[in-house]
């Protein structure tokens, strides 16, 4: 939409446009607050990720900068793809970056070698599978209950952060 001064539109059709207008900016920055307050929960693969971690080490094990964990066995990250709610959270709250600047972070660690490319999935459901099948796999999902099939990995003592 082209917004183009009209000189025959009147001033309390303009004060009305603006006050709908000014409610969706502010509807807006609201959801946009509030999906950054989505708690998230890491789970693991029962084999080879530890129990509990600080966010300094998961920050740095989603940053493909730790690729193995303590016992050997291969960090595989699974992550929300970053069109989903989720995805842009996790972007946000752990990468501190928009969607797709995650991915041009991983594009480049993968083109210059340093990292495999995480593992990209549309839904939690499909992703808590992937974790509990693949040894040494990670994620992190919205949900608060994960099945016995993974680990709910702690950061800095808590369930979600």
């Amino acid at each position: 939409m082209l917004l183009v001064f009209n000189p025959n539109r009147s001033p309390s059709r303009i004060k009305r446009n603006m006050k709908y207008l000014m409610i969706a900016l502010l509807l807006l920055v609201m959801h946009v607050a509030k999906s950054q307050d989505m708690p998230l929960t890491v789970i693991s693969n029962q084999k080879g990720a530890p129990a509990t971690l600080n966010l300094t080490e998961l920050k740095s094990i989603f940053k493909g900068e730790r690729q193995r964990w303590r016992n050997g066995t291969k960090v595989v990250i699974a992550l929300m793809k970053p069109n989903t709610a989720t995805g842009k959270v996790i972007s946000n709250k752990l990468y501190n970056m928009s969607s797709d600047d995650v991915n041009k972070y991983w594009l480049a660690l993968v083109f210059q070698g340093k990292a495999d490319s995480p593992v990209s999935f549309d839904s939690e459901t499909a992703l808590e599978s992937f974790v509990a099948s693949n040894p040494g796999a990670i994620g992190i999902v919205q949900l608060n209950d994960a099945t016995s099939d993974v680990q709910v990995t702690l950061v800095d003592g808590k369930k979600t952060f």
